[in-house]
């Protein structure tokens, strides 16, 4: 049985969250600005279905990137210095969001980015804790990713892909500028084999909540990221 969190009241301990379902803390809740930054600063992030209540989270072990770790294959670095993409910074947020929730993912049915969290996240977006990193080709916006900026601390939330390659230039553009901006993390949350293609690893919870701790704490403006951050060419 987990703790149902009223309105306004804190989160549990993260000791309290299960091991199966791994790191199921509590349900209730709202997703208002407030309490979204209050459960990303504390390692604790929502997922759920449409039709189930907010599902609170905070898995042990914790998959993260570290910027400078992130892994470049031949076949992408071609794709990166070859300029097929064009990749821009926080210029459409709300079709980034939209395509995470709309394109179709191998294994999974349906989506947990309802209207409810695509609104909930645009709010972020709105007072600069929010961002994307867009992937556009001929125009069309081809692939991306979003997630939040906290302090020097980066928590990936979803990306997407309509052609090859899309979403894995995005995720380079974003470690390359992250590195360059003193981000110290970039939580991926849970263990895929795509993460795990890209550098990401398993730690303790108890070794990301130390190090999330110190990273929050550090100094950065929220604000919307700059749009030619990402043109810079590749070596």
């Amino acid at each position: 049985m987990i703790p149902w969190l009223e309105r306004g009241a804190p989160f549990p301990p993260l000791e309290r969250a299960l091991r199966e379902p791994n790191g199921l803390l509590c349900a209730g809740g709202d997703l208002s600005p407030t309490r979204l930054l209050a459960a990303y600063q504390h390692g604790i992030f929502p997922w759920y279905s449409p039709g189930e209540p907010i599902l609170w989270w905070s898995p042990d072990p914790r998959m993260v990137l570290l910027p400078a770790e992130f892994r470049i294959s031949r076949s992408l670095r071609r794709c990166l210095r070859s300029g097929r993409f064009q990749v821009r910074l926080d210029s459409d947020f709300p079709a980034v969001i939209r395509a995470c929730a709309e394109v179709p993912r191998v294994g999974q049915d349906g989506t947990w980015i309802s209207p409810a969290m695509q609104d909930a996240y645009w709010k972020l977006f709105q007072i600069g804790i929010a961002h994307s990193v867009e992937t556009w080709r001929d125009g069309e916006l081809v692939g991306g990713l979003y997630g939040l900026a906290i302090g020097r601390m980066f928590y990936g939330e979803s990306m997407f892909s309509r052609v090859a390659d899309a979403s894995k230039v995005a995720a380079a553009h974003l470690a390359r500028f992250l590195e360059e901006e003193r981000f110290g993390m970039i939580d991926c949350q849970m263990n895929t084999p795509h993460l795990a293609s890209l550098g990401a690893r398993e730690i303790p919870r108890a070794i990301f909540l130390e190090r999330l701790r110190v990273l929050v704490s550090q100094a950065w403006q929220p604000g919307r990221w700059p749009g030619d951050a990402a043109s810079q060419p590749w070596t």
